[in-house]
């Protein structure tokens, strides 16, 4: 499968002034599958070690962590020598061992001409946890679950990507011969979700239970995750909130609320574990914004706040939503669509610009989804479950601080009129694209 990443991955390769690569993202995300592909396909060979499988091999880098006396080390497990850059070096699970995390220090400095590239779950906790953690030793990239492009392409539309890639230049409308099986792609995302495993499952058997029995593995892993690696006093506290997520933001505001957990539970009590969660990338907090200015993070509210899940397929394995439900678009799924719809933006938007946006809200009277910015833009966005645009929020919003364009998604096809961009919730991909060719 086709992971956007990989372009990063070459331009990695390829750079001379290239670094030891940390790969970060959440437990099944499919880091150790891509940097195999991208090893096999872009190096004469690769050198796989896991911490994790192998408890031993940390030992040899607690005893030394000199770089060329580790290679040969290294070669020898490997029972093959590891060439200066022909052969890919992966530090799999390379947060069991903070040793070797270290070692990437030295590399850096006196081995750059080794490509070595770790990966791991929980790597952003992990992390702080070295007694020389390489700061600056190090190039950094995030790998997600598998956008809604990604998903497109796994599914063999990759004709479809290309007529929307070269299509959509200016805010045309999509043909009507594409945009219905657009959007029943897009309820199948739904129902999957990007979590790879969970994707290729779908692809070869098309069994919406076998996709079910990957999802419900992935966040048996994650409560394992919760006892292995978070303080003993938080675990408890980290099963309370994870779970408490689909009830949270089906509340009116979604709003992140302490005494649905306990009552009486207030800030001092659980923010500690949510900032776990949230370093762990196994949510996304969005805070609320008091003034839509640059730079949005100096008008953040850290009072409020809403919590999301990294996939759209597990929020909706965890909410027990069936996929008959969505399918069929029963009283259970018009009740959480747009939850689903929101959850699903808010990870597209990740994907496209690296960066968690704010949601805006005045008192009672109006709220908008998210609030991004695109270089010097600030850009209001209002997320529709299914065609229905009508939204007093944004006009609230739009007649008091007048942006020069907002965006509404939903499923009404493509569209700009009076500075409103509607673009349909499968065309997200592209937003960053619709609205530079817009040159407002």
């Amino acid at each position: 499968m086709k992971r956007l990443l990989e372009d990063k991955l070459l331009k990695w390769k390829q750079s001379p002034r290239r670094k030891p690569l940390l790969i970060r993202g959440i437990r099944q995300s499919g880091k150790t599958w891509l940097l195999q592909e991208f090893g096999k396909k872009y190096y004469e060979s690769v050198a796989y070690f896991n911490f994790e499988k192998n408890k031993a091999l940390c030992m040899l880098f607690k005893k030394n962590l000199d770089p060329e006396k580790l290679i040969t080390e290294l070669g020898t497990l490997n029972s093959r020598a590891i060439s200066p850059e022909k052969t890919l070096i992966i530090f799999d699970e390379i947060q069991v061992c903070s040793e070797a995390i270290t070692s990437i220090k030295y590399f850096s400095e006196s081995a750059a001409r080794y490509h070595i590239a770790g990966a791991g779950s929980l790597l952003g906790i992990a992390l702080a946890r070295p007694a020389s953690y390489p700061v600056g030793k190090v190039d950094i990239m995030t790998l997600n679950p598998m956008n809604f492009l990604e998903f497109l392409m796994a599914n063999n539309e990759e004709m479809m990507v290309d007529y929307l890639a070269g299509k959509i230049m200016k805010p045309e409308p999509v043909s009507e011969i594409f945009t219905n099986k657009l959007e029943n792609h897009l309820k199948t995302y739904y129902i999957t979700g990007g979590m790879p495993e969970a994707v290729n499952v779908w692809i070869k058997t098309k069994d919406v239970f076998e996709v079910e029995a990957v999802q419900q593995n992935i966040l048996n892993l994650y409560e394992l995750d919760f006892a292995k690696y978070a303080p003993t006093a938080d675990i408890a506290k980290l099963s309370m909130i994870w779970n408490s997520i689909p009830s949270q933001l089906a509340r009116e505001n979604g709003k992140f609320v302490y005494g649905l957990l306990r009552e009486g539970a207030g800030a001092r009590a659980f923010e500690g574990a949510i900032t776990w969660l949230k370093n762990a990338g196994m949510v996304y907090k969005v805070y609320k914004i008091e003034k839509p200015a640059v730079p949005l993070k100096a008008y953040e509210n850290k009072s409020y706040f809403k919590l999301y899940v990294p996939d759209v397929g597990l929020l909706k394995k965890m909410s027990d939503l069936s996929a008959k439900s969505i399918i069929e678009e029963d009283v259970m799924y018009r009740e959480f669509k747009g939850v689903m719809a929101e959850n699903f933006c808010l990870q597209e938007i990740v994907s496209l610009t690296e960066k968690v946006p704010f949601y805006w809200s005045s008192g009672n009277l109006a709220e908008i989804d998210f609030i991004l910015q695109f270089n010097d833009k600030i850009i209001p966005l209002e997320v529709k479950a299914a065609d229905n645009v009508k939204s007093k929020s944004l006009s609230v919003y739009r007649k008091k601080y007048d942006p020069p364009i907002s965006v509404k998604v939903s499923l009404r096809n493509l569209n700009f009129a009076e500075g409103v961009l509607n673009c349909p919730l499968y065309l997200l991909w592209k937003l960053p694209e619709i609205i530079n060719d817009l040159q407002i």
